[in-house]
């Protein structure tokens, strides 16, 4: 498949299922967010208590298993670990700090686009300007290691406990909280999701579509392949939005949104940068995981229990707004960037 048409079906194929899972029931503006997501699942894991934001996602382990099961079967399952693990870790966490300030990962964030959501559009000059950042220190040097190959069942551990997770909710649902107001209470059917995680997870890993990395090839090489699927994506959702009247040009009136512009742009400044860091954004976390990545699991482990931390300790946004905790947790996570950035390249900036 040459790369172009790649590109141009996996952001026709993003669309489609972004668009069913929303018909079907998923919360508005936010069909299909990383995120979000690993939030839900912390808080049906009891990690948090949250009440919204409580529902065990079955797209989630769709898209590692996804990942899993068209890199096995194109001959690109490859366990590999030892990349600066507990780095990974930290960077997972910071990255989902500034996630949930902004409200969405940068999935959400072109799909509030879609939604006509001007928030967002002031939240992709943070993200922008973050994967820049990010990719300055790269042409000065900045690495984390390269992995070395380890047992296969290593590669195995991150996506057997995210399914393991999900056949336990199936199996036994009165184990796991589920919320009976806000977001976490509309989600589409739970085979039509968990399907809908398969087919965008095997999407991503044949396109190794990257939010930030598409960015990242515009400012480095001037390579617009990534961002074709992004615009894609962008696109049908539009149409989406526009056909059934969804589509609300303003930044007032939002679902699960806020127009504090400075907190927008920097919650998505810490994303963008943390992605390039971890030479990913959360989508292709979740499908590095699938590949056989520890590192990459350990940064999706990373992204879990950062979002029980931002629950538990106030650091969330919500409809109303950004919270003292959450400003102040964003201005740390930017500190702990520029020193991680610092530390681990090989030339000056």
């Amino acid at each position: 498949m040459a790369s172009k048409k790649r590109f141009l079906i996996a952001g026709l194929g993003f669309g489609i299922i972004a668009v069913l899972l929303a018909y079907f029931g998923n919360p508005a503006n936010m069909a299909i967010c990383i995120a979000c997501f690993i939030r839900d699942i912390a808080g049906a894991t009891k990690l948090h208590t949250a009440p919204p934001v409580q529902y065990m996602r079955p797209e989630v382990a769709g898209i590692i298993i996804g990942s899993l099961v068209v890199s096995f079967a194109r001959k690109e399952f490859s366990p590999k670990a030892g990349s600066s693990t507990g780095t990974r870790f930290v960077l997972g966490f910071v990255m989902m700090v500034g996630a949930l300030v902004f409200l969405g990962c940068p999935l959400r964030m072109v799909l509030r686009m879609a939604g006509g959501d001007l928030n967002a559009y002031v939240g992709l000059i943070g993200f922008a300007g973050g994967v820049i950042t990010g990719s300055l220190f790269l042409k000065n040097g900045y690495s984390l290691g390269k992995p070395v190959e380890t047992k296969q069942s290593s590669g195995f551990m991150v996506p057997l406990f995210f399914l393991s997770l999900l056949l336990l909710f199936i199996a036994v649902p009165s184990l796991f909280v589920v919320s009976q107001e806000g977001p976490g209470s509309f989600h589409a059917p739970l085979l039509l999701a968990l399907v809908g995680g398969l087919v965008f997870g095997g999407l991503a890993q044949v396109s190794a579509v990257c939010f930030s990395g598409s960015i990242r090839d515009i400012f480095l090489m001037r390579n617009f392949d990534k961002f074709t699927a992004v615009a894609v994506l962008f696109g049908v959702v539009l149409v989406y939005n526009l056909a059934t009247g969804n589509f609300n040009l303003s930044f007032a009136d939002q679902p699960v949104a806020h127009s504090e512009h400075l907190w927008n742009i920097l919650g998505l400044y810490v994303v963008g940068f943390a992605g390039v860091l971890l030479s990913g954004c959360p989508l292709r976390q979740l499908v590095l995981t699938g590949q056989g990545s520890s590192d990459s699991g350990v940064t999706v482990i990373g992204m879990l229990v950062g979002s029980a931390f931002v629950h538990n300790f106030g650091l969330a946004s919500s409809g109303e707004g950004t919270t003292p905790n959450g400003r102040i947790a964003v201005i740390v996570c930017i500190v702990i960037l520029f020193i991680v950035a610092l530390v681990n390249r090989k030339k000056r900036v």
